[in-house]
């Protein structure tokens, strides 16, 4: 079997899949008799890679394998197949997300610590429906709350390989101090937000993991002390760029 048609199964397997494929999953697709070795198939993602260069889709890596994506440049024109706004989350999800990811495993308990308020039933309702966050055992103490962590379907959202590829808290701060032009509006003005959506998996690491909750607030609350749960979670709502396809 040729190299170059190895290659163009895999490229036309990526395309048609719409979702990251393990090198596995694309050894599966051809004849027992004739499957390629692992190493070939990696030598065609690589080779794919090398070709995507100086174009505008790119070979991405995430924890579940292998896609093609958008480069991050050309998500702005692209996004516009998809005319409808942005799906918007308020800032105590992004908040609660930012902590699971940074702290994991944790306690509902404890994000109510850091973040000085209650959490609203919904925001992690709303994760777990995402598959962005699941319940990964129970703390060791009496109730035994659940301990949440993030998921495979996380990783591969924001583009990730792995829960190390996240923007360490020291860029995060630092990206604070220098006022990132990033609007958080209050409700009512979240609809005068101009639409700024993107593909699925740009490289931006969905704006930096939405610019990890807006960096300055990822910031502050991963790294806040831990002071006495507020009664309520009242926040306002900004919006997110969109990287679903």
């Amino acid at each position: 079997m040729s190299e170059n048609h190895i290659r163009n199964v895999v490229e036309a397997a990526l395309l048609a899949a719409g979702k990251s494929l393990p090198v596995a999953d694309l050894a599966q697709l051809f004849d027992e008799d004739g499957r390629p070795e692992k190493s070939q198939l990696v030598a065609a993602l690589q080779q794919l890679e090398s070709e995507y260069a100086d174009r505008g889709i790119e070979l991405k890596e995430t924890a579940s394998g292998w896609r093609i994506q958008i480069k991050q440049g050309y998500g702005r024109e692209v996004s516009r197949l998809w005319p409808e706004r942005p799906q918007r989350y308020s800032r105590a999800l992004l908040e609660t997300l930012a902590l699971v990811a940074y702290r994991q495993p944790i306690t509902r308990a404890e994000i109510e610590s850091v973040r000085g308020v209650a959490v609203n039933p919904n925001i992690i309702k709303t994760l777990m429906e995402r598959d962005w966050v699941r319940v990964v055992g129970h703390r060791d103490v009496p109730g035994h709350p659940e301990l949440l962590g993030t998921t495979r379907e996380f990783l591969d959202y924001f583009g990730l390989r792995s829960i190390d590829e996240l923007p360490p808290l020291a860029e995060l701060k630092a990206m604070a101090d220098l006022n990132p032009q990033l609007t958080l509006p209050v409700a009512g003005d979240a609809e005068d937000i101009e639409d700024t959506d993107s593909v699925e998996g740009s490289d931006s690491l969905e704006s930096r993991v939405e610019t990890a909750t807006a960096s300055a607030v990822v910031a502050a609350e991963v790294s806040a002390p831990v002071v006495e749960p507020a009664p309520s979670d009242d926040e306002p709502v900004y919006v997110v760029d969109r990287t679903e396809a």
